[in-house]
């Protein structure tokens, strides 16, 4: 049985916190099976600030989640190192923060129906994903705005 809440808040990685699509040479280094763009992405938002909010968004019992797509026309192989670069990156980037789900999934998944709470908030650059999540979505810009008015 699924929960409905909307105490549940989701981000996606690539356009939305790390700035794949700034790093010289993304898509050309994603079709050549490099992990370069997803470990040298900088964060696109303060994230001391960001992750003081969500930490104490976990504290007033929101669930903090991570949904993200894997690349393109991809193989096994290449996603899990993918994978483990996401997870790194975010360690990297936002290591106080303890997420409660972590989904990191093939490109063009549905990202409303891989995680626990979809009526929650989604924060996501792709506009048909925020059209179709079930919750309330957010494009990128105000984030740490957004979810000081939430918190």
């Amino acid at each position: 049985m699924m929960m409905i809440t909307n105490k549940a808040i989701y981000f996606d990685m690539d356009g939305t916190i790390a700035n794949l699509y700034g790093v010289n040479g993304w898509l050309d280094m994603i079709i050549a099976r490099e992990t370069t763009p997803y470990t040298n992405a900088i964060p696109m938002i303060k994230m001391n600030v960001l992750a003081r909010l969500l930490n104490k968004l976990q504290r007033n019992g929101y669930t903090i989640g991570i949904v993200s797509w894997l690349p393109k026309n991809s193989t096994e192989e290449y996603d899990e190192r993918v994978k483990v670069a996401k997870i790194n990156w975010l360690k990297t980037h936002l290591k106080n923060v303890k997420f409660d789900e972590i989904k990191i999934v093939p490109y063009g998944t549905p990202k409303e129906t891989v995680v626990r709470f979809p009526n929650g908030i989604l924060f996501d650059d792709e506009e048909p994903n925020r059209t179709n999540w079930i919750g309330t979505a957010y494009d990128v810009d105000n984030i740490i705005e957004i979810l000081k008015g939430v918190a």
